[in-house]
């Protein structure tokens, strides 16, 4: 097999061997749909097998990819390659070396140790690669949803695409779902005021609101985004937690010294994008109104866990003393 390489080109697509790596389900079950959807565009009668890795014994695969009377298209799918018997892995190392025309081969393989040996040979047998690793990192989920909307044919803000981030967390069939419920039922550039209308329920979400609106002086606003958030069952701690990031991230930027946001964000260790909100948000904050914030941030940290009487007071106070020191430059 000639070596093929990942791209939307069908007959790319259909290359008689595709191997589809990592343990991220939704980009799993991409490459599968992918593949499929590329076979029937071809020939809508196309035979699909799905199959786990124990149905897949010795033998099976012959059967499978056997000619066909009618010479119909086929697609093969084994899910779990790297538990594939010793003896099946010697069938499918097989078949890679003749691989039978009108048919592709999906196998689906967590990647690891594990079944090495037949991953090794299908790259050398020229397969076509798919990678679909687990987003562990808050970067790869961004990276995610901007492709999502690119995909999509849609624009949004890094901030949109922060706060989407924020509000759903790390399931990516979430996410994916809530980019495809922005695209249907917003128009124009979808930016964070509009993810906050969709989700501002989520705890993440609607605890960072109140913060943002706190360290930008805007007090009457983000004593109702607290409250708002509280009546939702937001815990006082995830505020709290919030309220002491942004007031941290003024502190931090405020006494850094110039440069690019790209460079910022090297030495603060926050992304770039945050770099240009937290610039706007600074405008009014001196050094001894950073101060100020900070302690009324660690007063309400103390209220909420059990050193007070009133969380919801305790955090109400924060907000007007943050506010407040957000406009010490302003007088």
């Amino acid at each position: 097999m000639a070596r093929k390489t990942e791209s939307a080109d069908a007959a790319d697509v259909l290359a008689p061997v595709t191997i589809a790596v990592g343990q991220e389900d939704l980009l799993l079950d991409r490459a599968v749909r992918e593949v499929v959807t590329a076979a029937r565009a071809a020939d809508p009668d196309t035979d699909v097998r799905d199959l786990t890795s124990d149905q897949l014994q010795p033998g099976t695969l012959a059967e499978l990819t056997s000619p066909s009377l009618f010479a119909e298209r086929k697609v093969v799918v084994v899910r779990g390659a790297q538990d594939l018997s010793a003896d099946t892995i010697k069938d499918v190392k097989a078949y890679f070396g003749a691989p039978a025309e009108e048919i592709t081969l999906v196998l689906l393989h967590a990647g690891g140790a594990k079944g090495k040996g037949l991953l090794d040979a299908a790259r050398k047998a020229g397969a076509r690669e798919v990678a679909c690793p687990k987003m562990t990192k808050p970067a790869d989920r961004l990276a995610f949803v901007r492709g999502e909307f690119r995909t999509l044919g849609r624009s949004a803000t890094p901030e949109a695409c922060q706060a989407l981030v924020d509000a759903i967390g790390s399931d990516l069939r979430e996410l994916a779902s809530a980019v495809a419920q922005l695209v249907a039922d917003v128009e124009g550039t979808i930016d964070d005021a509009v993810v906050g209308r969709y989700y501002t329920g989520r705890a993440e979400a609607s605890s960072f609101t109140v913060a943002d609106r706190a360290v930008e002086g805007r007090a009457a606003e983000a004593l109702e985004a607290l409250r708002w958030s509280l009546s939702t069952g937001v815990a006082p701690v995830l505020i709290t937690s919030a309220l002491a990031q942004g007031v941290r991230a003024i502190g931090k930027l405020s006494s850094a010294r110039g440069g690019r946001p790209a460079d910022l964000a090297r030495e603060l260790g926050m992304p770039p994008w945050k770099i240009d909100r937290v610039r706007q948000q600074m405008r009014g904050w001196t050094p001894d109104g950073v101060a100020i914030a900070l302690r009324a941030v660690a007063e309400a940290d103390a209220g909420v866990k059990g050193g007070g009487d009133d969380p919801e007071y305790a955090l109400e106070k924060a907000v007007v003393a943050i506010a407040r020191a957000a406009r010490s430059r302003r007088g």
